[in-house]
C-alpha cells in the first residue's frame, strides 16, 4: 500500500521498532504540521491509507472528496473525533483506532505539578544565568489534589497524590463521584467547593459538547492565590480567553498546561505570562506509548491490506 504519516514533529516515527512491520509498503512520512485544504491534498493525492498521529490533522469531507484512492485511515491512539465519520462512510473509507495507555500523560502531568510548585524551569533558568535561589516553592506534602474526571489517568494521579502524602478530592459527573467513593477518595459537595478547597487543581476529562467550556471564570475566581491549576486534558474544557484572565487576577496563582486551542503553537498569550508553565502538548509523547500507538496503528492496517476482518468506526 500507499502509506502516508502526516505530522511527525521529530522525524521519530521511522526509528521506531514498530515501523519495522510496514516494510514492503510505499510509506512517505511528513515532519510538518499544514492546515490548507490544497496543501493537504497534494501531499495525499497518491495515499490509499493514513496512519494518523492522534488529533493532530482533521479528516474533513471536503478533503475526503478530493483522495480518490485513499481506503483506510489508521488511528494511534482510541479517538478519532477529528475524522469526519459519515464523510468517511459514504466514500468507503475503512477508519481504524487502537489502543492508548494513561501512564506516560499521568507522568507528564505529576512532573508538571512537581515543576510549577517548586518553579523548576525558573531556577534551573537562573542557575544557568548566574542567579542563585531565587524563588520559594511550595510543598506537596499536606495539601489537597483537586481530580476533576476519575478515569484511568485521573486514578493515576489519584495514587501519585497518596504516594507524596496529599489529600485527595475528586470531582465529576455522578459516574465519576461514585467510582472516587468506592476507591474512598473524597468528594466535593458541588464543583464551586471543587474549585475553592484544590491547592493542586488537575482536570481529566475528555472533550465534548458537555464537556467545552465546563470549567468557566467564576470556577477559577473561587481559586487560592496560592493554587495551581494544571491542564494536560484538552484546552476547550475552559472557556475561551478565562484562564488568563484568571492568571492575571492572581486566582489561581500559576497554570501549567500541555494543551492549546491551535497546535502547533507558533504564539499565545499564556506563553507571555510568568505564572504560567507551558508544554508543548507532551503527554503521549514517549518512547514506550509511541511503540503501543503505532504498533496498533500498523497492524489493524495490515490486517486491514491482508483482507481481514477490522472494526470499522466508519460503520
Amino acid at each position: 500500500m500507499r502509506i502516508v504519516i502526516p505530522d511527525d514533529y521529530q522525524d521519530c516515527v521511522r526509528t521506531l521498532d514498530a515501523f519495522a512491520r510496514l516494510e514492503g509498503h510505499e510509506v512517505t512520512v511528513f515532519n510538518d504540521t499544514v492546515t490548507d485544504l490544497d496543501t493537504l491534498v497534494e501531499r495525499f493525492r497518491d495515499a490509499e491509507a493514513l496512519v494518523l498521529i492522534r488529533e493532530r490533522t482533521p479528516i474533513t469531507a471536503e478533503l475526503l472528496e478530493r483522495l480518490p484512492h485513499l481506503r483506510a485511515i489508521s488511528q494511534t491512539g482510541g479517538g478519532a473525533a477529528h475524522v469526519d465519520m459519515g464523510a468517511c462512510k459514504a466514500r468507503g473509507v475503512t477508519v481504524m483506532a487502537g489502543t492508548g495507555s494513561p501512564y506516560a500523560a499521568a507522568e507528564l502531568t505529576w512532573g508538571l505539578v512537581l515543576a510549577a510548585m517548586r518553579h523548576i524551569p525558573e531556577e534551573a533558568a537562573n542557575l544557568k544565568a548566574g542567579r542563585w535561589q531565587r524563588t520559594l516553592g511550595t510543598g506537596l506534602k499536606g495539601r489537597t489534589l483537586g481530580i476533576f474526571g476519575y478515569g484511568k489517568i485521573g486514578q493515576l494521579m489519584a495514587r501519585y497524590a497518596r504516594a507524596f502524602e496529599m489529600e485527595v478530592l475528586v470531582w465529576g459527573r455522578e459516574g465519576t463521584r461514585q467510582r472516587a467513593i468506592e476507591a474512598g477518595l473524597a468528594v466535593a459537595g458541588s464543583q464551586a467547593e471543587f474549585f475553592e478547597r484544590s491547592d493542586v487543581l488537575s482536570l481529566h476529562l475528555r472533550l465534548n459538547e458537555e464537556t467545552r467550556g465546563i470549567v468557566a471564570a467564576e470556577d477559577l475566581a473561587r481559586m487560592k492565590p496560592t493554587s495551581l491549576l494544571v491542564n494536560t486534558a484538552r484546552s476547550q474544557l475552559i472557556a475561551p480567553g478565562a484562564l488568563e484572565a484568571a492568571l492575571r487576577a492572581g486566582r489561581p496563582g500559576m497554570a501549567a498546561a500541555d494543551v492549546f486551542d491551535d497546535e502547533p503553537v507558533v504564539s499565545h498569550p499564556l506563553l507571555e505570562l510568568p505564572n504560567f508553565l507551558g508544554v508543548p502538548h507532551l503527554g503521549y509523547v514517549e518512547k514506550d506509548s509511541y511503540e503501543l500507538y503505532f504498533g496498533d496503528a500498523f497492524d489493524n492496517l495490515l490486517a486491514f491490506a491482508a483482507g481481514e476482518p477490522v472494526r470499522n468506526l466508519a460503520e
